[in-house]
């Protein structure tokens, strides 16, 4: 989100150079930048030991492909937090581990997904009320349910698939 106007004291926003960042919206009344905010979440490829992987089916998202589990950080709570606790709430699985992937910027919705593979101890599913369906699959079926390539949960199971220590 780009500023316009200042959300403190209501004035509309100049430019003004700030060093390395350029033009950058700017409080006269204030005296202060206001740089462009963003939504950050989390992704997780939650793995069993039997290199399956949880997939989700969320309508809301697609009623044509599966997705990983996923959630917006909350104020305060660190990106592995908000892991832990998304996996747990969407599916009811307590991770054992987890492992930072890779961010991407997820254009859609402007936003920065940052991706983590988690270990679990598999068992059953148990969904939260956003959640339509899940079940565990072979990592590489995977691939063919979610969104083709080009999508942050095949490039995850991709990224999963080649890594080598694969939990």
């Amino acid at each position: 989100m780009r500023f316009t106007y200042c959300p403190d004291c209501g004035q509309k926003l100049t430019e003004k150079i700030m060093g390395d960042e350029g033009y950058v919206p700017f409080c006269e009344k204030c005296d202060r930048p206001l740089f462009d905010m963003f939504s950050s979440c989390v992704i997780v490829l939650v793995a069993d030991g039997d290199r399956r992987v949880a997939l989700l089916r969320q309508n809301y998202i697609s009623d044509k492909y599966y997705n990983l589990v996923s959630g917006y950080i909350k104020p305060k709570e660190t990106a592995e937090e908000t892991a832990y606790r998304e996996v747990e709430e969407e599916i009811g699985i307590k991770l054992t581990s987890l492992e930072f992937a890779f961010t991407r910027w997820f254009d859609k919705k402007d936003m920065l997904m940052i991706a983590f593979i988690g270990k679990s101890q598999g068992g059953e599913i148990k969904l939260s009320d956003e959640v339509d369906g899940a079940q565990w699959v072979d990592a590489k079926k995977a691939l063919g349910m979610v969104h083709p390539k080009g999508s942050v949960s095949y490039e995850l199971i991709e990224y999963y698939l080649n890594s080598q220590e694969n939990f």
